[in-house]
């Protein structure tokens, strides 16, 4: 099977799957009262993202079937599981009177363990570990490269997070950030990796923009981790240091000033933000 059609493969596979696996889940949010007030004050399903690593568990689970799986996948599978579940947990059990780093860091200096804070710390752990494993299979990796490409893979996975507060913000920055990263790598990519995901994106993507259901953290984190582990994995040195000082930047940035505000005032994010959404969903 070519390379080309194995992409393919994916694509259609990951939508199909994620259509499917989505309606459950959005119908299992709805009858345990997993709803909560969006931006309009609408009340919506919560967390809907956690289907994307059940999906793309599925994708994975076909291609071991037709022998075209790569065991390299599954530390990024394990990666993707993990961090799923710690935004679950702060779309389920999380507060919103402590908010941005500052806020979590704070409080658990106090002594105090947050959802967010967890969050944070995990998906340190999460984003330490994928570095760690890559190291692994790439002997001549640094301790200096570790630390630069967990730093790289945790603030990506934050800040597609801080992007989620719009239907179809996040799945929007997600997909423009893919294609720099491709385009920076040259388009040497595992394009298995990619896609599987792609299309779990595509068949979500109507929903969000609708405002029927919010990925929430479960989602986003899932997004940004993916990222980042394609960062790490496909980008050379100096792309990886640009990029880790571009995530810095927004991670200052969006301590001090609204990024919701910031696109507003901006034309041009303006109509990009606004664009596929409905009078109804603003």
């Amino acid at each position: 099977m070519s390379v080309a059609l194995a992409a393919f493969l994916a694509i259609l596979l990951g939508a199909v799957v994620e259509t499917i696996v989505l309606r459950l889940i959005v119908n299992m949010l709805l009858e345990s009262g997993a709803v909560r007030k969006n931006y309009l004050d609408h009340n919506i399903p919560v967390s809907g993202g956690i289907s994307f690593p059940i999906s793309l568990l599925l994708v994975f689970l076909f291609f071991i079937l037709i022998s075209r799986y790569d065991a390299g996948l599954d530390t990024y599978l394990i990666g993707i599981i993990a961090i799923s579940f710690l935004g679950f947990i702060d779309d389920m059990l999380g507060q919103r009177d402590t908010l941005g780093f500052k806020g979590h860091f704070g409080a658990l200096f106090k002594g105090k363990l947050t959802t967010g804070g967890l969050k944070a710390l995990g998906g340190g752990l999460v984003a330490f570990f994928l570095a760690l494993s890559l190291m692994v299979e790439e002997p001549g990796s640094s301790w200096g490269e570790i630390i630069l490409n967990t730093f790289i893979i945790a603030l990506f996975t934050n800040m597609l997070n801080l992007l989620d507060l719009r239907p179809g913000r996040a799945l929007k920055g997600y997909l423009f950030f893919l294609i720099i990263i491709v385009i920076m790598a040259a388009g040497q990519v595992n394009w298995l990796l990619i896609t599987s995901l792609l299309g779990i994106v595509i068949a979500y993507f109507p929903l969000d923009l609708k405002a029927r259901v919010m990925m929430g953290d479960a989602g986003s984190n899932v997004l940004g981790l993916s990222l980042g582990y394609f960062s790490v994995l496909f980008l050379s040195l100096p792309c990886r240091i640009g990029i880790l000082l571009f995530l810095i930047a927004i991670h200052i940035y969006t301590e001090k000033f609204s990024l919701t505000r910031t696109i507003e005032r901006v034309p041009w994010l303006r109509v990009i933000d606004q664009l596929g959404r409905s009078n109804e969903n603003g």
